[in-house]
């Protein structure tokens, strides 16, 4: 056995490069995004990139920089404020395929990447609801808003149609 450590899956499929090669071709598809790129508070995509960069390169054996600069990851605290439904879920995946498919890894490297990618996508939708994109701060707020009885009342909030039984009877 020798003494040299195993390349990380980073180190594997290119270091820095590829995934600065990967997050660049995954914001192209973004930016003309009708319900992605609201959700991205920047006027320039460069911080969402820079960040996503370090979450990924430290996530898969490179660099710890993320976490030196940011703390944990919490993903879905951090996606919290978003309005991330299956439909943003897919748009996501869908340029994320786009992005992950030029980078051109071997079968296995790619079904790795992909695997992770798809099951994140998954992790992150917080809502259900069809329509309200954007940051819930700042006036896009994706649980009230236009739509709603009055401001401030919650899209999903449903009002009760059934009485409970008479009696007392549950069953």
């Amino acid at each position: 056995m020798s003494g040299v450590p195993p390349l990380s899956f980073y180190d594997e499929i290119g270091g820095h490069d590829a995934f600065v090669r990967l997050v660049d071709a995954f914001y192209r598809g973004v930016a003309d995004d009708e319900v992605l790129r609201p959700m991205y508070p920047e006027e320039d995509l460069g911080p969402a990139k820079e960040r996503l960069t370090l979450f990924l390169e430290q996530y898969w054996g490179g660099p710890t920089t993320y976490s030196d600069e940011r703390g944990h990851p919490r993903l879905r605290m951090r996606h919290a404020p978003f309005h991330v439904n299956p439909d943003a879920r897919d748009r996501w995946l869908a340029h994320m395929r786009t992005a992950v498919d030029e980078l051109g890894l071997s079968p296995l490297h790619e079904a790795t990447l992909w695997d992770y990618l798809q099951r994140a996508a998954h992790a992150m939708v917080n809502t259900f609801e069809p329509s309200g994109i954007g940051p819930a701060a700042g006036g896009r707020d994706a649980a009230t808003g236009p739509g709603t009885a009055s401001a401030g009342t919650p899209r999903s909030h449903l009002p009760v149609t059934a009485e409970p039984p008479r009696g007392g009877d549950l069953r």
